[in-house]
């Protein structure tokens, strides 16, 4: 019986290993490419476009800064790339995750350590850096989830955490099409690589 297929090629040229990832396998235009055309909430949001994981990694890093104006250049990166193996994952909702079991963890771990690698960042991040970008990513869920996904304000504080008001109205979800977001992703991406 021959063995299945475990990488995907990708437009670059490059062929990922989803078993075995390498840095040299991973280019940012194919990360951003990708993020770009993948739906947050499964689709299931108001607006013309759909709102992407690009756009909701732009956000998570915005939310960060925000919150964490004396971070640098690296950790704003890391919050940046916190999803990005799910360019060639996809965003699988978190009942699906659990479905799914630790095979699941085990794969993004290897995505995300050939990643932070290609671009500088440590394979594992320090838990108080990961903290801290799992709040800002929380905000952007309570903020995606009220504006765009449906939810009331009640059941969004249950889910992720009840949200400053005050803090909401600072930012902005941006539902554009793809290749706005793939190059405002791109362009992000190169901004904070020159900052380090």
């Amino acid at each position: 019986m021959a063995k299945a297929r475990a990488w995907q090629r990708m437009l670059s040229g490059r062929r990922l290993d989803l078993l075995d990832p390498t840095p040299m396998d991973v280019e940012i235009d194919d990360i951003a490419h990708g993020l770009a055309f993948v739906a947050r909430w499964n689709g299931q949001t108001r607006g013309d476009h759909a709102y992407s994981v690009a756009e909701h990694s732009l956000l998570v890093e915005e939310i960060f800064g925000h919150c964490h104006p004396a971070a640098g250049a690296r950790d704003r990166l890391a919050a940046l790339l916190h999803d990005a193996p799910e360019y060639v994952i996809g965003d699988m909702i978190s009942p699906v995750k659990a479905a799914v079991g630790p095979g699941y963890g085990a794969l993004d771990a290897r995505l995300t350590a050939a990643i932070h690698l290609r671009f500088g960042l440590p394979a594992s991040l320090p838990l108080e850096l990961k903290r801290r970008i799992k709040r800002a990513d929380k905000i952007s869920a309570w903020l995606e989830a009220v504006r765009i996904a449906g939810f009331s304000e009640a059941e969004a504080d249950r889910l992720f955490g009840r949200l400053d008001r005050n803090l909401a109205t600072r930012f902005e979800i941006r539902l554009r099409p793809p290749r706005e977001t793939r190059a405002a992703f791109v362009a992000r991406h190169q901004s904070l690589l020159a900052a380090l």
